[in-house]
């Protein structure tokens, strides 16, 4: 099973948070990555004046729980010197591999 507490601990200050519908989830922590992402045509993208802290946790739990095999939650923050070093791997690909491993013998 994922470990949440980092994305708990994030989720509070998170501006929005964002998914593909596939596998990438993000807590957007900064205005300009909202608007990247809207840019980019995410949708669902849910806002802190949406929901609270807590809604949003259960939100992205939801999508992992519902998401495919390469699912992963990462934080990101606007880095213009190097934009590789704002994201923050929460939740990585690949940490619940034994999950499918277990539905594979069922």
């Amino acid at each position: 099973m994922a470990d949440f507490s980092l994305v708990e601990e994030r989720v509070a200050d998170a501006k929005a948070i964002a998914f593909d519908t596939c596998h990438k989830i993000y807590l957007l922590m900064d205005d300009e990555q909202v608007e990247t992402m809207r840019g980019y045509g995410y949708d669902p993208l849910i806002t802190n004046e949406e929901m609270t802290p807590t809604q949003m946790l259960e939100t992205l739990k939801q999508w992992y729980a519902g998401s495919c095999f390469l699912r992963f939650i990462d934080a990101v923050s606007t880095n213009h010197d190097d934009p590789n070093l704002g994201f923050e791997t929460l939740i990585g690909q690949g940490e619940d591999d034994d999950e499918y491993e277990d539905e594979d013998e069922e």
